[in-house]
């Protein structure tokens, strides 16, 4: 395994984290869609949720959405990585 390869294993960790969170926190896990857009030190991971989960996801006042923002934070300063989270309504 080469650099870059580990990565971009990292990389898909981070997306697969918030992949995690968003179909635990939502009524129908299966329209969960996580897509990451890679640029040289910066991520953004894009979560799409059906529309009636969208409230769920974001939480009262976006009290979810900024503790998962915070969580993804944490995890790409691990990996050297500024990571962002955008979700898709």
């Amino acid at each position: 395994m080469n650099i870059s390869e580990g990565k971009d294993q990292e990389t898909n960790l981070l997306r697969d984290m918030i992949d995690f969170m968003a179909r635990a926190l939502v009524d129908y896990p299966e329209n969960v869609e996580v897509k990451e857009l890679a640029g040289g030190m910066t991520s953004i991971i894009e979560l799409k949720v059906a529309k009636t989960d969208v409230g769920k996801v974001i939480g009262r006042y976006g009290v979810t959405a900024d503790a998962m923002r915070m969580l993804l934070s944490s995890a790409g300063t691990k990996i050297r990585k500024r990571a962002v989270l955008d979700i898709i309504d």
